[in-house]
């Protein structure tokens, strides 16, 4: 039987919900964590690094510190959202939310010197790395967990006219 397009369109914003709540939890993390641990990865410097070096290439001067790191901020929580709301919905959810964070963990602390914009703000000391996968994996079981949680709820719709009383 055809499942309705109601479910398809539950589903999708149960992913975008849940991918928001990773890139929140992770971002809550990372920027209280900064403020008092000496070797927190420091997401928010690569973040402005970036946005700075893309702007030089564009002829284009960045913006003062404060505003760049407000930009740095957005961009990280949309692109964490985008990225974590992969992990979709259904009994894997978990299982994906896992790896999406671990591997986004691992990109974190090993792509920033390739890519030219520095290894001290997530690589710093064994610590920081250490820090930084965790924190990537917390947001990707931070997505997980909504994502079940909402996905386990029925809708109007799935409930037969029974339950539909009841409610």
């Amino acid at each position: 039987m055809k499942k309705p397009k109601t479910h398809l369109l539950r589903k999708s914003l149960i992913s975008v919900a849940s991918g928001l709540t990773g890139a929140i939890a992770l971002t809550i993390v990372h920027e209280t964590a900064r403020r008092f641990i000496p070797n927190a990865p420091r997401m928010d410097v690569l973040g402005m690094r970036a946005i700075a070096r893309g702007m030089y290439k564009m002829d284009e001067q960045p913006p003062d510190e404060n505003k760049l790191f407000q930009y740095s901020i957005i961009g990280d929580i949309l692109s964490n959202a985008i990225y974590y709301s992969l992990t979709g919905t259904g009994r894997k959810a978990w299982l994906r939310g896992a790896a999406l964070g671990a591997l986004a963990g691992v990109g974190g602390v090993v792509l920033p010197g390739p890519l030219g914009l520095g290894t001290e703000p997530s690589g710093r000391t064994p610590q920081t790395k250490v820090m930084t996968v965790a924190w990537y994996l917390l947001g990707g079981l931070a997505a997980a967990a909504l994502s079940r949680t909402l996905f386990e709820k029925p809708t109007v719709e799935e409930l037969d006219e029974d339950d539909v009383a009841v409610v």
